[in-house]
């Protein structure tokens, strides 16, 4: 994405009130995106958020400028970001919005576009977006300034859809399931989907108040959810992150299961059922044990770069069904277009269920590797990855690791961070190996 000023790898993401999350921006982005759909008449966007305290003031500003430029906007209010993805598709409009920074801390958010299809929106339209943000604003009569209208009922559209996801001849009567929402987007989908399809529900997360989305909770922080599972001996937890593209999930001993395992578990049901198309895509961070795992079964796998948008893209290319990221994005272009957390969890219960298997019983199937991931914040203007002294430990821990692990060092694509991932048979020496690049990287800030 080093030819983009605004856009990162998953649409534009700040602090909010440091540019360019500021509304005078947003006002000035709705406007050149407006400019871009109208070039082919396009009429209509949906603009969706998760329940950041900054997300009213963001989709007013948005909001004025699409009017501005002449494009009619309709309000879902709270939605996950795979529903906007969604009810794009379904109310036919030209472009879909969703204001939101994901995992984030609540003080972030952050702008990402879907097209009419659903799907996050391709470079070259990216690029004449931002062509149109160097120009001045110019508003078209007031004839034709865009509407405003609200659509009441989303919610209720889109848990229909998840369910729809789900085989109709089971049901998940009998499970006890606890549903962290993360205090974010899916705080009144996913109790209700997991509840209409038959389950016992427990939540927690799920008190949104602007400021508490991802606080210890949700799909970055399963502390949390494993103490709930535990305590109310539940047979399975859900974790979602903030915007619900992501899922994290907990079996009954308390065990993580992380998103290589979920699309293990998947892919491996897909194949017992002569449903597989392909193979499965990964990224640059996928487990090698999920590799290994995949390639016992016979199940083809390839590596994209890290970003959703990226394993979308080698899905497309090889005509594949399944791809995930461990961090929990799994992608199931046979159920939708983009990741969806509360769908990724409904086909691993379908499994548990048709299996008559737990979640610890279905996950044993492929052994992670230990795999240690470190952050580093950025300081200086300056990428430390270039430094001398970073390259040379680097190599030192590639050399030492040989061809039993992995070490990969990259910017992050929605955060001031250098992400240190390190992957091999011993966790106590990938554990030190990571802390060694780490020191060398901050001091050559």
């Amino acid at each position: 994405m080093s030819d983009r000023k605004y856009f990162g790898t998953d649409g534009i993401r700040g602090k909010v009130g440091e540019y360019p999350i500021t509304p005078d921006f947003a006002l000035k982005l709705g406007w050149a995106v407006g400019r871009v759909l109208a070039k082919d008449g396009v009429g209509k966007v949906l603009i969706g958020k998760d329940t950041r305290i900054s997300g009213y003031m963001l989709e007013s500003a948005l909001e004025a400028g699409f009017a501005s430029a002449g494009v009619a906007a309709a309000f879902t209010g709270p939605m996950p970001t795979p529903a906007i993805a969604y009810l794009t598709r379904t109310f036919r409009a030209d472009a879909g919005v969703v204001i939101s920074a994901s995992h984030n801390p609540f003080y972030d958010n952050g702008i990402k576009f879907f097209s009419t299809e659903g799907k996050k929106l391709p470079d070259d339209i990216e690029i004449l977006i931002e062509e149109e943000l160097e120009k001045a604003l110019v508003c078209v009569e007031s004839a034709n300034l865009g509407r405003a209208s609200r659509i009441t009922d989303a919610a209720g559209r889109y848990i229909e859809f998840c369910k729809s996801s789900f085989d109709h001849e089971i049901s998940l009567a009998g499970l006890r399931i606890v549903v962290d929402c993360a205090n974010g987007a899916t705080y009144h989908i996913a109790p209700n989907v997991l509840k209409e399809l038959g389950a016992e529900v427990i939540k927690i997360g799920c008190t949104p108040d602007g400021m508490n989305i991802n606080e210890k909770c949700g799909a970055t922080d399963v502390n949390a959810l494993i103490e709930k599972v535990l305590e109310e001996k539940a047979d399975v937890g859900f974790a979602l992150d903030g915007d619900g593209d992501r899922i994290i999930m907990v079996d009954h001993q308390g065990n993580k299961i992380d998103g290589d395992q979920i699309i293990y578990i998947i892919a491996r049901e897909a194949l017992r059922n002569g449903q597989l198309k392909g193979g499965v895509v990964g990224t640059l961070m996928s487990n090698m044990g999920l590799e290994i795992g995949l390639k016992e079964l016979g199940i083809p796998f390839v590596r994209a770069k890290v970003g959703d948008r990226y394993v979308l893209e080698k899905l497309v290319e090889n005509n594949w069904r399944f791809g995930a990221e461990n961090s929990g994005h799994v992608l199931l272009l046979d159920k939708t277009t983009t990741g969806d957390g509360i769908i990724a969890g409904l086909q691993v219960l379908s499994a548990m269920i048709r299996n008559k298997m737990s979640l610890a019983d279905l996950s044993c199937g492929m052994k992670l590797m230990p795999q240690v991931l470190m952050n580093v914040r950025i300081t200086t203007a300056n990428n430390p990855l270039n430094h001398p002294q970073v390259e040379n430990i680097i190599q030192e821990v590639e050399t030492a690791l040989a061809d039993k692990g992995r070490v990969l060092i990259r910017k992050s694509g929605t955060e001031p961070l250098i992400r240190v991932m390190v992957e091999g048979h011993d966790s106590d020496l990938v554990t030190d190996y990571a802390q060694r690049i780490v020191e060398v990287i901050k001091a050559c800030q």
